[in-house]
């Protein structure tokens, strides 16, 4: 089945087409709620609270760009927790590993660990920059939506998305240089 026969299915109701939605897509909103909230546990809880969102309205779907329809609610529900967290701050134990994971038996643990630092510095810089600018950058760098489909996720115009872009990426720059994590060939200022 292709993607407009699994939206009219789970528009009638058909859990199965809407489950086969979810897992083609469930990676990558996963991905944006990583970066936007910075913590796994709640990345996977965004993630599932943007699913049963999408579910509880696929009714209202349109038409169009399903993904960014669907990036845009995963958005929102980010949103929604930056803004409880802000109201009610938590440290989370769950957050801090217990043992290194990811180590692949070609990387050797030097490499591992200067790639986990590396990893969390831009979290660390992403977490940085306002609200909106992390979300453009995700959405464009690291989910490597269109211009046109960051405008549809974020509901804005294009030159914003350009100029949200080009401020966070900015600030992200500024960010790294300052921790000495951004290789000069990049800098402005060689």
């Amino acid at each position: 089945m292709d993607e407009d026969e699994l939206i009219r299915g789970s528009k009638e109701g058909d859990l199965d087409s809407f489950n086969r939605l979810v897992e083609s897509y469930q990676r990558m909103a996963y991905n944006l709620a990583l970066r936007m909230l910075g913590h796994s546990h709640a990345a996977e809880d965004a993630t599932q609270e943007a699913f049963f969102s999408a579910w509880r309205s696929i009714g209202s779907f349109r038409g169009g760009n399903f993904r960014a329809w669907l990036l845009r609610i995963t958005a929102n529900v980010c949103r929604d927790h930056l803004r409880k967290l802000k109201r009610h701050p938590l440290t989370s134990l769950d957050a801090m590993p217990l043992e290194p994971e990811g180590l692949s038996s070609s990387e050797s643990p030097e490499d591992y660990v200067l790639r986990r630092e590396i990893g969390e510095h831009i979290q660390r810089g992403l977490a940085s920059l306002p609200l909106e600018q992390r979300l453009t950058v995700i959405l464009s760098d690291i989910q490597g939506l269109s211009y046109e489909e960051i405008a549809q996720v974020m509901g804005c115009s294009l030159g914003t998305v350009r100029s949200r872009l080009s401020r966070g990426r900015a600030q992200l720059r500024d960010y790294l240089v300052e921790r000495e994590l951004f290789p000069r060939k990049f800098r402005l200022n060689k």
